[in-house]
């Protein structure tokens, strides 16, 4: 179809892009970077894009909807508060480990989003930290969870950081499935915040 084409070629603009960003960063990435990665001329590309800034913002964006909406299907289904922080740890991760590269930009090279993106951006980062706290907050409530000097930020934190590094060491070809590693971090963690108070780290 005719249609077709132009679309193929900015799916293909937007997979050289993300490939460049998470190798070389978005700063120290040029448009003529990826119109050489591309095989064409830089000015080529203008007929589909708009800038790299249009990518990388396409690419936060786009990630940010889906970490919303694993969130929103996690607390839905759940049927206890253990149960929701599971589903939470298991939808992350699902989103991450479907493009490992995507998930790299998106945590790494936000900060390289214009205005007014970079303020929406920072507000959806906070919202999504907000929720995760008061899922938390409820499993500790529900004494399903033990959290370390009542404090749920410092726990969220720590789940998040634990998630938001798989891009750096997952690989789709190695020993553990995305279900398999969602699940060892959901024991380490619910072990690690077991309501009986005894936690893997002291």
């Amino acid at each position: 179809m005719p249609a077709a084409a132009p679309e193929k070629r900015k799916a293909q603009i937007r997979r050289h892009a993300t490939s460049l960003f998470q190798h070389r960063g978005f700063a120290a990435t040029s448009m003529r970077d990826l119109a050489a990665a591309l095989g064409v001329e830089a000015a080529s590309l203008y007929s589909h894009i708009g800038s790299k800034q249009e990518l990388l913002h396409e690419i936060c964006f786009r990630l940010a909807d889906e970490f919303f909406a694993a969130f929103d299907a996690a607390e839905c289904t759940a049927v206890s508060p253990a149960e929701a922080v599971r589903n939470f740890i298991h939808g992350h991760v699902r989103v991450i480990t479907r493009d490992p590269a995507a998930s790299q930009v998106f945590l790494a090279e936000w900060r390289h989003l214009e205005e007014p993106a970079l303020t929406a951006f920072t507000a959806q980062r906070l919202a999504y930290e907000t929720r995760v706290r008061a899922l938390l907050r409820r499993g500790a409530d529900a004494a399903a969870l033990h959290l370390p000097a009542n404090d749920e930020r410092f726990a969220a934190l720590w789940l998040l950081s634990g998630l938001n590094w798989l891009p750096t060491w997952y690989r789709p070809d190695g020993k553990l499935t995305p279900t398999e590693v969602a699940e060892r971090l959901t024991q380490n963690f619910l072990t690690g915040l077991g309501a009986d108070g005894k936690f893997l780290i002291e």
